[in-house]
């Protein structure tokens, strides 16, 4: 669904046409620098290909690399494609890239005029229908149809003789179909670009098997009917692309295509050169199935073999109304002869055909595979004749009927699989033509006794009614483009369905070791595909994972037992993600004059938890088809708050997410607007400290904002309303803080004294701040990041807070993890609200408010609050880090033996005191605390982001003396460690 006030431009497929021609001739100058940019030493550009760059008008694509890590069947794909306007004057630049319907963007980035604009994922305003023909419209992307592939797109303007570059990651779970993995990379720039290289390395536990390039697809619909069965052998080797490679080392697969302008022009000169498909299998054993450990989190992929095919009880219910008449009707006629003959002995079958009039071909039965049965079969199809309306219902109606009775009888096989396989290309005209009655009715006939699968032809389908149609009866949809083959794809859907293996799949593990399992029930599973489950590990220390599977094959039951060593696992899939990683690090080439490649891609991070990514992923998917499946307003609200949590949790682009990226300004002269962010003070001056949320960012939250649209529709750039931010209220908190660098400051009121200290750690340290966890049960700790330090500072380089953490045990246990653009509340249920806006939450043990963009004020049992400022930065320079300031509220419930960097000073009291010295010499000043006296320094410091400086009394070296033991007692192992601290002890 839209987001509210949002004006939607769509984008289809049709508008990827060729550029739009120069209405005049460039000048002089742009055509000297055009050879320079094209990076084609001793090569002579033809004339044409030079004709068609001169007549670009747009800004031109240096560059566009397209890098994608595959690992254990989870993609990672990253875009980066700079484009350069050589006019004096600003021009729009466009970027476009089309990505698989069942992927996610997970990160987009800009850079235009040296500027960083970031995208944010944030969760979608809900809109309540009002019931009017203009709301309906507004929701009309909740039936739009399912594509195969989305347009990613945005347009921004780039200033005269400067360049933009967009980042775009997306993520996907490749799915196994007819016995292979399928990977697909949009190759349509839209133009003939200077350096275009795509990069895909694939890296598996198993053996990798049968690997191939196809050639370049022109469609979608071409390249998946391409598909042969698991087992079979092509009679000719695909030819590969120009320019591509493939390399393996061990079990890592590298392919590499990196055509140069001529030979894209070759292919294409409007720059649509198509599809580059990669297919593969892995090996597989008897038995249980590759299972994936990494960071406590697991993947279990379960694909059995070598089992005999399960008998299946079929009825195909046709669409023969008089849409269908001509090529649809033809092609669906050969799908089905060729259909007939690849039913096995022991499958039972019908047809129904309807339109304004429902017919059967053998009425009240199912009748087994005969040779004199399929000729009268082959009778009944060809003598199919379009003609009239649409009746949907009553069609699923008799199919069910038919099916339902057979199933009842003595006849019927007791572990065969049944279904129905739905074909039309219209929506419901005859009959019952209200969405929600069809899927009650049709649900109240299947009665959970078979699967429902169903197939829409061409553009005028209710796609929406079709997919919940299969999802609500243990089935699936596929749509057929009203250009596509619909013989090859119709033939292409039963054979992923036509040889069913095993039915009534259970997958369970052990459940005091794992937690959080997405879907283990699966009703049947088909040769060539793959059933995939991915869970969370709750006691990481386990020695092994106990695995039963259970399910029935033909006429008996089986069960599968293993336990898996999970430590031993760990190191295999990390050791296989190392690999990965590096073979692509080292793959690399060297990157050209301007080259994109030292602005590097996140995909090693990300890399490194990819099962937890799978983990997201599943779970995001689960909870979106689970929404489609609801019944109930407060089911389907609850699927909808989990799936949007997981969404924000894991930057997911999804239906119930937006992304929102700052619009960059071009002024009238071409230039960019001047930039709004303060320079901050040398050296004890954090950097956010002049950045005033309220104040330096006022002027750049004043400008428009752009939300990408979510993946139900064509992923397009939207224009918002200006969204101008309220004035913030001065803070009025304790001055006991970690801010900025960090800097600590310690306020004791009875003996009005303030004190002040650094803690220099190393980037990724965990430091306790406050640690009460055996009486209070309170413990918050912070982890620091590393920056560059500003120019001219004595300093090498800064850390700062990236994630606070404040965990809470009585009366239970619950926790708030604060990061400056998200806060996560796991109490009764998980929570993640985005830092941008305003809100609050109560989780009985945890409270949290939130000021958009200010801070985040947590408070525990009404006498115990931390206020966390937010410093975020709209342009940062390289030295500025988003980061967080931690302030101490309300310290009343926290106990006499609270320690912790700040906490072991909440109930102390200092004295000063000089000490002697030599006549004419400055006095000495030092700091009675318990029974240390501390060398300290009068200095002021600036607290609140800035808005208030404090004098305070300044320890030096690490605050040693100041605090209890050294630096090192402080660092804890991980951001939850509620480490105690023994009373009059150093914890070491």
């Amino acid at each position: 669904m839209l987001p509210l006030l949002v004006l939607l431009l769509p984008l289809s497929l049709s508008a990827l046409g060729r550029p739009d021609e120069l209405q005049s001739e460039p000048d002089s100058e742009s055509l000297e620098d055009l050879d320079l940019d094209l990076d084609l030493a001793l090569r002579r550009v033809p004339r044409q290909v030079k004709t068609i760059l001169a007549k670009e008008t747009k800004p031109h694509i240096q560059e566009l690399s397209i890098k994608t890590t595959i690992i254990s069947r989870y993609a990672f794909t990253a875009v980066n494609c700079a484009m350069v306007n050589r006019h004096i004057s600003a021009a729009e630049g466009v970027f476009q890239f089309q990505i698989p319907a069942d992927a996610y963007i997970s990160n987009f980035t800009m850079i235009v005029g040296g500027r960083v604009y970031q995208g944010e994922v944030t969760s979608k305003e809900r809109r309540v229908k009002q019931g009017n023909s203009k709301a309906k419209s507004q929701d009309s992307s909740e039936n739009s149809p399912e594509p195969e592939v989305e347009v990613f797109r945005t347009a921004v303007n780039i200033p005269g003789r400067n360049r933009a570059v967009f980042l775009l990651t997306y993520e996907q779970l490749l799915q196994r179909r007819l016995g292979r993995y399928r990977h697909v990379t949009s190759l349509r720039p839209l133009q003939l670009v200077s350096r275009l290289s795509l990069d895909v390395t694939i890296a598996d536990h198993a053996p990798i098997t049968d690997l191939e390039v196809l050639p370049l697809q022109s469609s979608r619909t071409s390249s998946s009917s391409s598909n042969s069965p698991s087992g079979s052998k092509t009679a000719v080797k695909p030819v590969l692309p120009i320019t591509t490679e493939i390399k393996q080392q061990d079990n890592v697969w590298r392919i590499t295509f990196s055509p140069n302008i001529v030979q894209q022009a070759r292919i294409s000169t409007s720059g649509i050169l198509g599809d580059f498909v990669v297919r593969y299998d892995v090996q597989r054993e008897l038995g249980i199935g590759d299972i994936q450990v990494l960071n406590g989190h697991f993947v279990h992929y379960f694909a059995p073999k070598d089992l005999p095919a399960v008998p299946k009880n079929v009825v195909f219910v046709i669409d023969t109304s008089a849409s269908m008449l001509g090529a649809k009707m033809r092609q669906t006629k050969d799908a089905l002869f060729t259909i007939l003959k690849d039913l096995r002995p022991g499958d039972h079958f019908n047809f129904i055909s309807f339109s304004n009039k429902i017919k059967v071909w053998q009425p009240n039965r199912l009748v087994p595979v005969t040779p004199l049965n399929i000729r009268d079969a082959k009778k009944f199809i060809y003598l199919l004749m379009p003609t009239g309306g649409t009746n949907i219902d009553g069609a699923i109606q008799m199919g069910s009927s038919v099916l339902r009775e057979y199933l009842s009888g003595s006849d019927s096989g007791q572990n065969s699989v049944s279904l129905i396989i739905f074909l039309t290309d219209g929506r419901p005209t005859i009959g019952e033509v209200q969405s929600a009655t069809i899927l009650g009715n049709t649900r109240s006939a299947v009665q959970e006794k078979f699967c429902v699968f169903t197939i829409g032809i061409g553009n005028d389908v209710d796609y929406r009614l079709l997919e919940r149609m299969a999802l609500d009866n243990c089935g699936m949809m596929r749509r057929i483009p009203e250009e596509a083959d619909a013989s090859a794809m119709l033939k292409g859907f039963y054979d992923e369905i036509g040889t069913p293996l095993l039915s009534d799949i259970r997958i369970n593990y052990t459940e005091s070791t794992v937690g959080y399992v997405t879907q283990n029930l699966f009703t049947n599973y088909f040769n060539g595909s793959e059933i995939v489950i991915a869970g969370k590990l709750k006691n990481t220390s386990a020695e092994s994972l106990h695995v039963q599977v259970t399910a029935s094959n033909n006429d008996k039951s089986i069960v599968l037992e293993t336990d898996v060593p999970l430590q031993h696992r760990q190191l295999e899939t990390q050791r296989r993600v190392k690999e990965a990683t590096a073979a692509m690090a080292a793959g690399a080439k060297a990157p050209a004059s301007g080259s994109l490649s030292g602005l590097g891609f996140p995909l090693g991070s990300i890399a490194e938890h990819f099962a937890e990514r799978v983990w997201g992923f599943l779970s995001v998917k689960e909870g979106l088809r689970a929404r489609l499946r609801s019944t109930t307003s407060k089911e389907r609200e609850d699927h909808i708050q989990r799936a949007t949590n997981l969404s924000l949790t894991y930057n997911f682009l999804t239906p119930l997410t937006n992304m929102v990226v700052e619009k960059p300004v071009v002024l009238a002269d071409g230039t960019m607007e001047t930039a709004s962010n303060a320079a901050p003070e040398a050296d004890e001056m954090p950097p956010a400290a002049n950045d005033l949320p309220g104040e330096a960012d006022a002027e750049a939250e004043q400008r428009p904002i752009r939300r990408l649209g979510s993946q139900t529709a064509p992923l397009t750039n939207t224009l918002g309303k200006d969204n101008r931010r309220p004035a913030k209220k001065p803070i009025t908190i304790s001055k006991t803080s970690a801010d900025g660098d960090p800097h600590f400051v310690v306020e004791f009121p009875l003996s009005k004294l303030t004190v002040c200290f650094n803690i220099n750690g190393e980037p990724g340290h965990v430091l306790s701040l406050v640690s009460d966890h055996k009486y209070s049960g309170v413990t918050a700790n912070g982890k620091l990041i590393g920056a560059p330090a500003p120019p001219g500072s004595h300093k090498q380089q800064r850390t700062y807070f990236s994630t606070i953490t404040i965990v809470a045990d009585r009366p239970k246990r619950a926790y708030i993890e604060v990061t400056p653009r998200k806060v996560i509340l796991d109490g009764q249920d998980r929570i993640v609200l985005p830092c941008h806006s305003t809100a609050a939450v109560d989780s009985g043990v945890l409270s949290v408010a939130v000021v958009g963009k200010a801070n985040v004020t947590v408070t525990i049992g009404g006498n115990i609050s931390f206020v966390i400022l937010l410093h975020q930065y709209k342009n940062p320079a390289p030295y500025q880090r988003d980061h967080l300031g931690f302030y101490i509220g309300n310290s009343k419930g926290l106990s006499d033996n609270c320690h912790g960097l700040l906490g072991q000073f909440l109930h102390q009291e200092v004295g000063l005191a000089e000490l002697p010295v030599q006549v004419g010499a400055e006095p000495d000043t030092v700091l009675k605390v318990k029974d240390r006296s501390v060398p300290v320094v009068h200095k002021s410091r600036k607290i609140y982001s800035g808005t208030q400086s404090v004098d305070c009394w300044f320890a030096r070296n690490n605050a040693a003396k100041l605090i209890d033991g050294q630096y090192e007692d402080y660092l804890m192992s991980h951001m939850f460690d509620t480490g105690d601290w023994p009373q009059g002890t150093n914890r070491m």
